[in-house]
């Protein structure tokens, strides 16, 4: 695999709940990380005195969080009405020459930032609902 551009990473939001899925605009940075909680299962009888952990089991989870500067009042206004009317809608993240991950998100938190002499700047953190699919590009 080649190197990508950063700016090929896309978060994309279901802005009417049927499907109609936008970039989250201007976005500057983004991330998503996937999670799996452990279920330790060691006991005397483990080999040697390792750990042991039970495959399958816990919890997964995935969190997107991006930042950047206000371009699109249609995106922020969604990611707003999200956060407040505490919706999980569908979102999803293209990751170039890998595929699409997508899935229910709740906005968990929304900061915004400014100075006299700079751009105003947002930032989303978002927290999966529920499964995931990926699907490879």
């Amino acid at each position: 695999m080649v190197a990508q551009n950063g700016k090929d990473l896309l978060i994309k939001m279901d802005m009417n709940g049927a499907g109609l899925f936008e970039t989250v605009a201007g976005l500057r940075a983004t991330r998503i990380s996937f999670n799996a909680e452990t279920v330790d299962v060691t006991s005397l009888e483990s080999q040697g005195g390792w750990r042991e952990l039970l495959g399958g089991a816990g919890v997964k989870s995935a969190a997107i969080s991006g930042s950047g500067v206000f371009k699109d009042e249609g995106t922020d206004e969604r990611a707003r009405q999200i956060f407040f009317d505490g919706e999980t809608p569908q979102f999803q993240v293209f990751v170039p020459n890998f595929g699409v991950i997508e899935g229910a998100f709740m906005v968990t938190s929304i900061e915004y930032s400014g100075s006299h002499n700079g751009e105003a700047t947002y930032e989303l953190s978002m927290a999966s609902a529920g499964a995931l699919t990926f699907t490879a590009l």
